[in-house]
């Protein structure tokens, strides 16, 4: 018999303004899986709500901005060494209006895309991150972590990547 499915569903957007890119870095709530990281604006899907509903739903939460021009860009799988599996669906957004609001979740910043890399991150985010920037096609990317969060295998479309 089948496993019965535990996991989460999440929406993530890196939005685009110019050369720069806003970045979230979790630094205010307790208990948070991201603490200290610097990640895209999104969350969980609430009942019965689309990926497009909950992303422009949490971006709208998190920053006070309205998407007006966004794309679907992936499916990233998080697979826990603790657990816990998550389904992320990935976003790019270059149109929006609005003003910008604190975020409860930590500190928003606008970060020039060359200095993405210096920031502290998922080492699986940094491989998503440079398909966002390649401009790389749908895709669908597995992550595995082991308990201490360290990133233990990548699997694009289908076929394992190297870790470096």
């Amino acid at each position: 018999m089948a496993e019965k499915f535990l996991g989460s569903l999440t929406t993530l957007c890196y939005i685009r303004r110019g050369e720069e890119f806003l970045m979230l870095h979790r630094v205010k709530k307790k208990h948070d899986v991201n603490k200290g990281k610097w990640i895209g604006v999104g969350g969980h899907f609430e009942k019965d709500e689309s990926p497009d509903e909950c992303l422009l739903r949490e971006v709208k939460e998190e920053t006070g901005l309205h998407l007006d021009s966004y794309q679907l860009r992936g499916i990233v799988t998080f697979v826990s060494g603790k657990g816990v599996t998550e389904y992320m669906f990935l976003y790019t957004a270059d149109g929006f209006t609005g003003e910008m609001v604190p975020c409860d979740e930590g500190d928003l910043a606008w970060v020039p895309k060359d200095k993405i890399k210096d920031l502290e991150l998922w080492e699986g985010d940094r491989i998503f991150l440079r398909f966002l920037a390649q401009d790389v096609p749908f895709f669908s990317l597995k992550l595995v972590y082991d308990a201490e969060d360290n990133l233990m295998k990548a699997v694009l479309d289908g076929e394992p990547l190297p870790l470096s």
